[in-house]
C-alpha cells in the first residue's frame, strides 16, 4: 500500500483529503503543521507528499526546502495544496521543486488524478534506472570500475529540476555528488555589487559537486538549472567506496578536478586580458561546441562573461550586423564560425 503524507493545518480539509485517499486504498499519514510534516516525512519516507502552503511556524515553502536538502526525501513527489492562486506564488513553488499544485477547493477526481500522475511518473523513472542492477559495490570485479560507475550512479536516486530551480546553495554542506543525465546546470556567485557571475556550466555526463565533496568543504557557489534537467544523486558513502575500490575511478575524478582548475584559470585570464567582444565571442563558441542550437538569455550570457546585460545586447547586435551570428529571441546560431572564433582582442 502506497504511503502519502498530508501536511495541512485546517482540520476540515485534512479530514476530507484523508477520506478520499483511504477510499482509494492509500495509507495516509497526517501532520498538522510544517515542523511535524518534515519530521514525519523523514521518518516514514512516503511515496508522495501533499502540503499546504500557508501554515504557521513553518510554511509549505520551508517544508519543501528542508525536504529537498535531505537525501532520503529529496526525490519524493511533492504537491502543494493551496488557496493562493496567484501566478507568482505558484511559480515560486514550482521553481523550488514542487511537482504539482492543487488550488483549493479541488474535487476528488482532481486530487486523485494529480497523485496518480506523479506516482506513475516516479515508478517509470525507478524502473528505467534500476534495470536489474541488484549487486552491491563490493560484488563488482575491481577491474571494471569505470565501466560500472555510470550504472551504479543510475541505480541511485534521480530527480527532475525545473528551469531556474536551485540544486544547492552556496554554503550548503555536500551530501554527495550529482551526475547530469540531461539538461544544463549553472553554478554562480554573487559579486559585491549584487551581480551574478556564472562560474561554470555543467551538461550531460558532467559531475556536479565533486570539488566540494573531495575537499570536504561547503559549496562555494549556487547551482541552478538553466533548463529542465535530470540529475542523479550519488551519496558520499557510495562515492568514497568507489574511490577506495577502484584506482581507475580515482584517476577519473583527478582528471575532472584538474580540468575544472584549468578552465577556471583560463576564465580568470580572459577576464583580466580580453576585451568584452572577445569574451562574448569565445563564450558563444564554447557553448556551440556542446549544442547545435545555443539557447541562452542575455542575463546569463552577461553573467558568464562578467559584463553588463546592456553590453551583451549591444555586442550581439554588432555580431549580427557583421554577419557572425543569427539571433531570434534567446536562440543564437553561428553563421561564420571561422571569423567569430578567430576574433582579435
Amino acid at each position: 500500500m502506497r504511503k502519502i503524507v498530508v501536511i495541512e493545518d485546517n482540520n476540515d480539509i485534512r479530514e476530507s483529503i484523508v477520506e478520499i485517499l483511504e477510499l482509494a486504498n492509500y495509507k495516509v499519514l497526517l501532520a498538522k503543521n510544517g515542523i511535524e510534516g518534515v519530521a514525519l516525512a523523514i521518518a516514514e519516507v512516503p511515496d508522495l507528499i501533499l502540503c499546504d502552503i500557508m501554515m504557521p511556524n513553518l510554511d509549505g515553502y520551508g517544508v519543501l526546502y528542508l525536504l529537498a536538502k535531505n537525501a532520503t526525501t529529496s526525490s519524493i513527489p511533492f504537491i502543494f495544496i493551496t488557496a493562493k492562486s496567484e501566478r507568482a506564488d505558484l511559480r515560486k513553488g514550482m521553481e523550488m521543486g514542487a511537482d504539482d499544485y492543487l488550488v483549493k477547493p479541488f474535487g476528488r477526481l482532481e486530487l486523485l488524478n494529480a497523485i496518480e500522475i506523479r506516482l506513475n511518473k516516479k515508478l517509470k523513472e525507478q524502473q528505467f534506472y534500476s534495470q536489474s542492477l541488484e549487486q552491491d559495490i563490493s560484488d563488482i570485479p575491481k577491474k571494471v570500475g569505470l565501466a560500472e560507475l555510470s550504472k551504479l550512479i543510475h541505480k541511485s536516486q534521480s530527480r527532475i529540476f525545473k528551469k531556474n530551480q536551485v540544486v544547492h546553495y552556496e554554503g550548503d554542506s555536500p551530501l554527495g555528488i550529482y551526475l547530469v543525465l540531461s539538461g544544463k546546470i549553472k553554478t554562480t556567485k554573487m559579486t559585491e555589487d549584487g551581480r551574478e557571475l556564472i562560474t561554470a556550466i555543467y551538461r550531460q555526463d558532467d559531475f556536479l559537486g565533486a570539488n566540494s565533496l573531495l575537499s570536504n568543504h561547503l559549496y562555494n557557489d549556487t547551482a541552478t538549472a538553466l533548463e529542465e534537467s535530470h540529475l542523479c544523486f550519488f551519496s558520499k558513502q557510495q562515492f568514497d567506496e568507489l574511490l577506495q575500490l577502484y584506482p581507475d575511478v580515482s584517476k577519473k575524478f583527478l582528471n575532472i578536478l584538474s580540468n575544472e582548475i584549468l578552465t577556471k584559470d583560463s576564465s580568470l585570464l580572459q577576464l583580466a586580458y580580453q576585451s568584452v567582444r572577445k569574451r562574448i565571442a569565445e563564450a558563444i563558441v564554447d557553448l556551440f561546441k556542446h549544442d547545435t542550437t545555443i539557447r541562452i538569455s542575455r542575463d546569463d550570457l552577461a553573467a558568464l562573461t562578467a559584463t553588463a546585460t546592456e553590453t551583451v545586447s549591444r555586442t550581439l547586435t554588432e555580431f549580427k550586423n557583421e554577419g557572425l551570428i543569427e539571433k531570434k529571441g534567446s536562440v543564437l546560431k553561428i553563421v561564420n564560425m571561422d571569423k567569430i572564433s578567430k576574433m582579435r582582442n
